[in-house]
């Protein structure tokens, strides 16, 4: 069985509890997480995105009268309120059961519980997770260009923008090239919005974080029976794009017998589920990105020359952060105040000698890493005075002393993650591992 992408979050004191959920539930959802102290939840919820939680209703001995449960959904619910809860305890009573039920929880769960009801439950809690999160995306499609800091004073990324502003009332396919951090998505993104298909869906698919034997399930969708596990009809992302734009970021990552197939539907605008002769029409905007020299990957015959003549109609070269010394100041400006307000700290402030220190460092991780160096800050800090924890102040990476087999992997694989800035392709390359095997090994270490 074909595990659903989805966030699980099970909170209990009860360390065997924690370990037999997640071993049960891991067989069916792509990531599960585990907290034992309730008051972290919060701050765990602030970094991650999670699409169900699955919460004990007693923490405190002696008390069994299921209120932690029913303090910590509301708390829950504060920071998302469309987020299902499913409550669970080992005392249970009905008149529990309907408050819980009657204050927003989506199921109610007695432990032991029965394996097969608990999947069910977070199965329907995860498919309620994501129609949610589907019709907030369409309530605030109008807005969304307001999420960014899309004003530059750097004259190459000036010219971007121009350019942009051409290209985006067309439906002609558009490149965007650049390292990690640079605002590929953003800017895909703001093609989108400017076009005549806004307002229809924008698709993100990240080749990069696919394994391989899911590259074409999740593109071009199935038929039921195709395969085991295929048990329904499956709509491809790219078919849910219908109308709308398609974002497909990492192009360079993709196999070369799926370039095949890409370059067909790019130019017949047909789709075929996989184990289905029927052909759907399709009218969606292709916009690719990558961080890779794709002439090169053409040179070394990794991907296909007519593919990146098609794909490649408006090619766009995005400048790295340290191209954009002009731009450093208000981006930081820009992911202050959104870092203030979520970590209520409104009286931080940036002033000119550590606006010298951010335009004084080089930048690899471009606005991606300023981003993260300003909310660790922010983080960091008192609530009046900012400490800027620039990327060099971090503590040293340690020497490994250790020549346990398994603690080296994990070292090894931490460390090409962070050298290549998690570019899964290359850090598997470094490694001489085939990207499905690191990916398998990800998984193991829960990186």
């Amino acid at each position: 069985m074909r595990k659903k992408e989805a966030h699980i979050l099970i909170v209990d004191d009860d360390e065997d509890i924690l370990f037999s959920a997640r071993v049960w539930l891991k067989k069916f959802f792509t990531t599960v997480s585990c907290l034992s102290r309730p008051k972290d939840i919060l701050k765990f919820m602030s970094e991650n995105q999670v699409d169900a939680v699955l919460l004990d209703m007693n923490f405190r001995k002696g008390f069994e009268n299921g209120q932690d449960g029913l303090y910590w959904m509301q708390e829950i619910r504060t920071l998302e309120p469309q987020l299902p809860i499913i409550l669970m305890t080992a005392y249970g009573e009905v008149e529990l059961a309907v408050e819980a039920l009657k204050n927003g929880a989506s199921d109610f769960i007695l432990k032991p519980w029965n394996n097969e009801k608990l999947y069910a439950s977070v199965n329907l809690a995860v498919d309620v997770s994501r129609k949610n999160k589907k019709l907030d995306q369409w309530e605030n499609i109008n807005v969304k260009p307001n999420r960014y800091r899309l004003e530059s004073g750097s004259p190459a990324m000036r010219e971007v923008m121009e350019q942009i502003g051409k290209v985006a009332a067309t439906d002609a396919n558009v490149l965007l090239l650049g390292e990690n951090g640079t605002g590929k998505y953003v800017l895909a993104e703001y093609v989108h919005e400017l076009s005549e298909r806004k307002g229809q869906p924008f698709v993100h698919i990240d080749l990069g974080s696919l394994s391989e034997n899911l590259f074409e399930s999740e593109l071009f969708g199935y038929r039921k029976g195709a395969f085991t596990g295929a048990d329904r009809d499956y709509a491809g992302k790219i078919e849910n794009a219908q109308n709308g734009t398609v974002f497909l970021d990492e192009i360079g990552n993709l196999p070369l017998h799926l370039q095949t197939k890409l370059l067909s539907l790019i130019q017949n605008r047909k789709l075929s589920r996989i184990g289905e002769s029927k052909e759907r029409l399709l009218d969606v905007r292709f916009i690719f990105a990558t961080n890779e020299n794709l002439r090169k990957a053409v040179a070394e015959n990794r991907f296909r020359k007519d593919l990146y003549y098609r794909i490649n109609t408006v090619e766009l070269q995005i400048p790295g952060l340290r191209e954009r010394q002009e731009d450093i100041s208000s981006l930081a400006d820009y992911f202050l105040e959104k870092y203030r307000q979520k970590y209520h700290k409104p009286g931080l402030v940036l002033n000119e000698v550590l606006i010298s220190e951010l335009k004084n460092y080089s930048w690899p991780g471009n606005i991606r890493e300023l981003d993260h160096c300003i909310e660790r800050s922010v983080i960091l800090s008192s609530e009046k005075q900012l400490k800027l924890l620039m990327p060099q102040d971090e503590e040293p990476e340690k020497t490994v002393v250790n020549l346990n087999l398994e603690e080296m992997e994990e070292f090894l694989i931490k460390k090409a993650l962070k050298k290549h800035r998690g570019n899964i392709s290359l850090a598997a390359a470094d490694l001489g591992l085939s990207r499905a095997a690191l990916y398998r090994r990800m998984e193991k270490f829960e990186l």
